[in-house]
């Protein structure tokens, strides 16, 4: 009965982190509207989250100390350089060249990849509801875009290839973070990772950019400030939270409602297309959802 309840928590906490997480894709493309630049905005986005993680990161303590090693604040740097950092900026640079619909689904890739780097890395199972669940949320991402995937020009490809680097970035954080935030715990260990991406970024910033950022209408820096707060801040920690319930495997197939809130979002906010195949493709993935959410004594 306990597993039950950790099973259903962290799968209804997963799913409000993606959704809100999925929402950067949509503030994203209304912000390159006022020509913008990827590295400004993810600037933007660092530099009004921060401020709340340095709180975090100094009232809140690691909740195992004693089992932190100084290598484990190594790891933390590195993965705090991939995930936050590296990945949302290939992501960033990505969303120039093809619509939010088709970047999630390329980003889709990344449950894959979890798996394949836990295998080859952590030596960890994949087991057949794992396997399962991946085919039926790939079913229902496919039939959910299949209009999507007519690549007819060089862009789209370009944009293509920067999304898929960014999913195996990200999958390579989750990996990590799979394994750190029972140390560090959630509160922590997200801090510690997004302050390290926000040096990173302007990092970036001073040696590659360096032009003012003050030349922009007030509604970038309000965007800028909504993916702060809405698709970082409370996401990030959401996000955490589930992984240290569900683990890095089951977390990363629970993602699959991030391509669907997106085509939704897209609809609303940004005029693309929603047909009833897409409609039919959301059900199959809710479908495939479920498999990672059932009762462990159910057996396949």
């Amino acid at each position: 009965m306990r597993f039950s309840k950790t099973i259903n928590s962290g799968f209804l906490i997963g799913v409000v982190g993606i959704v809100m997480f999925s929402a950067k894709a949509i503030m994203v493309k209304l912000a390159y509207n006022y020509n913008v630049t990827a590295v400004h905005l993810l600037l933007f986005r660092m530099l009004f989250s921060v401020p709340f993680y340095l709180l975090i990161a100094f009232y809140v303590k690691p909740q195992n100390p004693e089992k932190i090693n100084k290598i484990d604040y190594l790891w933390i740097i590195l993965f705090g350089f991939i995930g936050y950092y590296l990945a949302s900026y290939l992501d960033f640079v990505g969303l120039k060249y093809i619509k939010a619909g088709l970047e999630r689904i390329i980003l889709f890739v990344y449950p894959t990849l979890v798996l394949i780097i836990s295998k080859l890395f952590l030596k960890t199972k994949i087991t057949n509801r794992q396997i399962i669940a991946i085919i039926i949320t790939y079913l229902g991402i496919v039939v959910t875009f299949w209009g999507e995937l007519q690549l007819t020009n060089d862009k789209v490809l370009l944009g293509g290839l920067f999304i898929f680097l960014s999913a195996l970035t990200y999958a390579s954080y989750l990996v990590g973070s799979g394994w750190l935030i029972p140390k560090f715990g959630v509160l922590s260990f997200t801090s510690y990772a997004m302050i390290v991406s926000t040096i990173c970024v302007v990092i970036h910033y001073l040696l590659i950019d360096r032009s003012s950022i003050f030349i922009y209408p007030y509604q970038v820096y309000l965007l800028g400030f909504l993916m702060a707060i809405v698709s970082t801040l409370i996401p990030s920690f959401l996000i955490s939270l589930a992984i240290k319930k569900l683990g890095a495997s089951n977390f990363s197939i629970i993602g699959s409602v991030g391509p669907i809130s997106t085509i939704i979002l897209a609809y609303f906010f940004l005029g693309e297309k929603l047909t009833l195949l897409q409609f039919g493709g959301t059900i199959i993935v809710i479908v495939g959802v479920g498999v990672v959410s059932i009762k462990k004594r159910l057996k396949f």
